[in-house]
C-alpha cells in the first residue's frame, strides 16, 4: 500500500511547471545542495543522467536545477529566468550530459564550489516532487525520511561524536538512529542522525561550534 503524508502527495507541490519530476523536484535537489553547502556558490557543475540528460532543456530542468542553488523555491516566478538571475547573482554554470547507466532515471550530481571549498551532491527526483539525496561528498545515505535529521561532515577525530551526542543529550534530544562512515582513517567523516524532534536555530549552532565538525545541515521533517 502507497502511504500519503498529505493531500500534496498526490497532487503534487505548488510549483512554476511544467513536470512536478523534471521541474519541482529538479529546484528541490539544487535547494538542498545550496542548504547543504552552506554559502554562496560562485561555480555550479551539473551532471546530468538518464531521463535528465535526454529532456533537461525541454522540461526546464536545467533551469529549475540552477533557480534551487540561487535558493528559489518551487513557486517562484523568476524560476524560467534563472539563468540570467545566475548571471547577476555571479554564479558560472556547466551542465555536463552523462551517458552512465543509474539506478534512477531522474538523476543529478551537484557540485559546487566557492574558492577552495565545494560540496558533491547526487540527488534523485522520484516524482510527485518527491526527492531523495543519496549521496553527499561521496558518502552514501540512508535517511528513512520519516524523521528530523542532521547531516554532520566532519574530521575523523577522537572525540568528535562524543561531542555532537553530548549537546544533543543536553538538550534532551533524543537520537532515534545513527550512522557513521569515513572515507579513511583520520580522514573526513559524515555522521547521519535521525531524531525524535526538530532542533532549533541554538542547538544548531552549538553543534556547529563542536570539536572537528566542518559542515552540518538539518532535514526537517
Amino acid at each position: 500500500m502507497v502511504k500519503f503524508n498529505s493531500v500534496f502527495d498526490i497532487i503534487g507541490p505548488v510549483m512554476v511547471g511544467p513536470s512536478s519530476s523534471h521541474t519541482a523536484g529538479a529546484v528541490k535537489i539544487g535547494n538542498a545542495a545550496r542548504h547543504l553547502f552552506g554559502e554562496k556558490p560562485n561555480k555550479a557543475v551539473i551532471h546530468l543522467y538518464g531521463s535528465f540528460a535526454k529532456t533537461y532543456k525541454g522540461h526546464g530542468t536545467d533551469l529549475a536545477l540552477i533557480a534551487g542553488i540561487l535558493g528559489f523555491d518551487t513557486d517562484d516566478k523568476r524560476i524560467p529566468n534563472a539563468l540570467k538571475e545566475a548571471e547577476k547573482a555571479g554564479l558560472q554554470f556547466t551542465f555536463i550530459e552523462e551517458n552512465t547507466a543509474t539506478e534512477h532515471p531522474n538523476t543529478v550530481r551537484i557540485n559546487l564550489s566557492v574558492d577552495d571549498d565545494s560540496l558533491e551532491l547526487v540527488g534523485v527526483s522520484i516524482g510527485g516532487g518527491k526527492v531523495e539525496i543519496v549521496e553527499l561528498n561521496g558518502f552514501n545515505l540512508h535517511l528513512s525520511g520519516n524523521h528530523p535529521a542532521i547531516l554532520i561532515m566532519h574530521n575523523d577525530r577522537f572525540g568528535a561524536i562524543a561531542s555532537v551526542t553530548e549537546i544533543l543529550a543536553k538538550h534532551e534530544v533524543n537520537i532515534g538512529r545513527m550512522e557513521v562512515n569515513r572515507k579513511d582513517v583520520g580522514k573526513e567523516a559524515l555522521m547521519t542522525i535521525e531524531l525524535d524532534q526538530n532542533i532549533d536555530s541554538d542547538i544548531e549552532s552549538e553543534l556547529r561550534n563542536a570539536r572537528h565538525i566542518v559542515r552540518i545541515a538539518k532535514v526537517i521533517n
